[in-house]
């Protein structure tokens, strides 16, 4: 891939050309790690062009609070998408809810002005632990987290962006 394609790529063009973040952006899912890949289902995967790291690159400076993990840029909406597989307990609600909360405050100082995240999503890293699923769904919805269970699918993506002069159904 060109230096020329990758700055088009969505995380790197959300980017600010001065932060320190651009270095660690990788192309496809290389910021992920083995372990957390499984959480995206395998036919989505190559809909990723780009990929942060999110966790570690915005470690330091930050490393006793609470951190997004990934930042992963989907090729057919050019939006950038936070994905956080983690534990899905009850008592970890509120982790998560800080996590995204903290993410936005964290990558303010990086996102270009009008950048935003278009979807945070949080994965089960393991089994599913909710006492009650309906009532956490209504907190994460609130706070703009969609938990989507063990696996990333296509249906959990933005849609692309409609051809011009045509409008998109209504889902």
């Amino acid at each position: 891939m060109t230096r020329q394609a990758r700055k088009a790529t969505p995380v790197r063009s959300a980017l600010r050309s001065t932060s320190p973040l651009r270095a660690s952006v990788e192309d496809g899912l290389g910021a992920v790690k083995q372990a957390d890949r499984a959480c995206i289902d395998p036919s989505v995967r190559r809909e990723f062009v780009d990929s942060l790291d999110a966790d570690e690159a915005l470690r330091p400076g930050h490393d006793r609070e609470n951190r997004w993990d990934y930042l992963l840029g989907h090729e057919a909406s050019g939006e950038i998408i936070g994905v956080e597989p983690h534990s899905a307990k009850q008592d970890e609600i509120a982790t998560v809810i800080r996590k995204r909360a903290a993410a936005c405050e964290q990558l303010r100082a990086h996102l270009r002005e009008g950048v935003r995240v278009a979807k945070w999503l949080w994965v089960a890293s393991g089994r599913v632990h909710f006492a009650a699923t309906e009532k956490a769904k209504l907190q994460l919805d609130a706070k703009g987290i969609e938990f989507v269970g063990t696996k990333v699918l296509a249906k959990h993506l933005p849609r692309p962006p409609a051809p011009s002069g045509r409008r998109r159904p209504a889902p």
